[in-house]
């Protein structure tokens, strides 16, 4: 996608240097400053502080971690302590441990000489099928949305949280068919949900910016009035993304998606997931076994902006030792989500093992 008109990606290697570069996440919407990570620290501070987020790119960020220990220290016991620091990062975004599964399975059968070459191989190889699956899931939901625009009149779409291409390599899961859709001459436009406390959804409008995408901002408690809206403003279609989609088609995401799928439900608006195969997992049987992770209390107690000088800062709205909740992610069940869309196709949320069926884990 672009920034400032030019193609960027969110994560790259450094031309002749052992390091990959990064956008500062942190930063948004109000700066666009990148990041140069040279050591396991470096990544695993980068996703646990949120500086990458979004599941395939979290996936992607630890695969490179890996590979920047491994230029240290190659040794099983090296490889298999990197890898434990990094799945500490953050619990529930399941491409996390994926992608490590994939590496140390890559890497482990290999002389330790062999191992830090090997794993800047695989982890370039993880984040080009990222963005090769993100593609493809951009052309199967377009393929959901044309006949909604066919019907006559701006196609209106609803996202929660940033599962475009921020979140992933390139391309976006939620945000790929919108996209698609855009590029392709339909005239759409993406009601946004601001996403607190991290206020995800700006990011999802500042790069729905960059690209010219009409989009409005709305606040999260209004959903629900605005899905069961008519006439010209009616939404046609609600698209999320996931940071765990188990076996039975459970999915968690950003805190908040649930209660959007029941008032999609309620307003017959169809609720649809977008995510690669690396978010599902199938060892997971229901949504019931997904840890939700709980972030700072910190996040609700604490305001981040500009002031009226234009200069960050920061701004107390509680008491330091009110007590708070603050759940990072929640689990809408399979029987609220319309279809799944995947770089395989569509399918209802528990079909699938139909769309994977070299996946076995009875």
């Amino acid at each position: 996608m672009k920034v400032n008109t030019l193609p960027t990606r969110t994560l790259w290697p450094v031309v002749g240097m052992r390091a990959v570069d990064i956008i500062d996440q942190s930063a948004l919407p109000h700066d666009y400053r990148t990041l140069r990570l040279s050591t396991l620290e470096d990544a695993a501070h980068a996703i646990r502080a949120m500086q990458v987020r979004g599941a395939p790119l979290i996936g992607v960020t630890a695969a490179y971690g890996l590979a920047l220990a491994l230029d240290r220290h190659a040794n099983d016991a090296a490889l298999a302590a990197a890898a434990a620091t990094l799945a500490a990062t953050r619990p529930t975004a399941v491409n996390l441990h994926w992608a490590l599964m994939r590496m140390q399975s890559r890497l482990l059968p290999l002389p330790s000489g062999e191992r830090a070459d090997a794993a800047w191989r695989e982890a370039g190889e993880i984040a080009e099928e990222d963005a090769a699956q993100c593609q493809r899931i951009g052309e199967i939901g377009l393929a959901l949305l044309r006949p909604m625009a066919e019907q006559g009149g701006r196609l209106n779409i609803m996202t929660h949280c940033n599962a475009g291409w921020l979140a992933t390599i390139d391309y976006g899961t939620a945000l790929a068919p919108v996209y698609a859709a855009f590029d392709s001459g339909i005239d759409i436009h993406v009601w946004v949900s601001e996403t607190r406390p991290r206020n995800q959804g700006l990011l999802t409008a500042w790069e729905l910016r960059q690209h010219g995408v009409p989009h409005t901002l709305f606040a999260d408690n209004a959903a629900g009035l605005l899905l069961a809206r008519d006439g010209e403003f009616a939404i046609d279609a609600v698209i999320v993304g996931a940071d765990r989609i188990a076996a039975n088609g459970d999915v968690a995401n950003k805190v908040g998606t649930y209660l959007k799928a029941l008032a999609a439900r309620e307003s017959d608006v169809p609720f649809y997931v977008a995510a690669p195969h690396s978010t599902i997992d199938f060892s997971c049987t229901s949504g019931a076994q997904i840890p939700i992770e709980e972030r700072d209390g910190d996040e609700l107690r604490m305001l981040h902006g500009r002031d009226s000088s234009g200069q960050p800062a920061r701004l107390r709205q509680l008491f330091a030792d009110e007590a708070v909740a603050n759940p990072a992610f929640d689990v809408t069940p399979a029987r609220l989500i319309s279809a799944i869309i995947t770089e395989r196709g569509v399918c209802p949320a528990d079909g699938l093992r139909r769309l994977y069926p070299e996946t076995r884990h009875d």
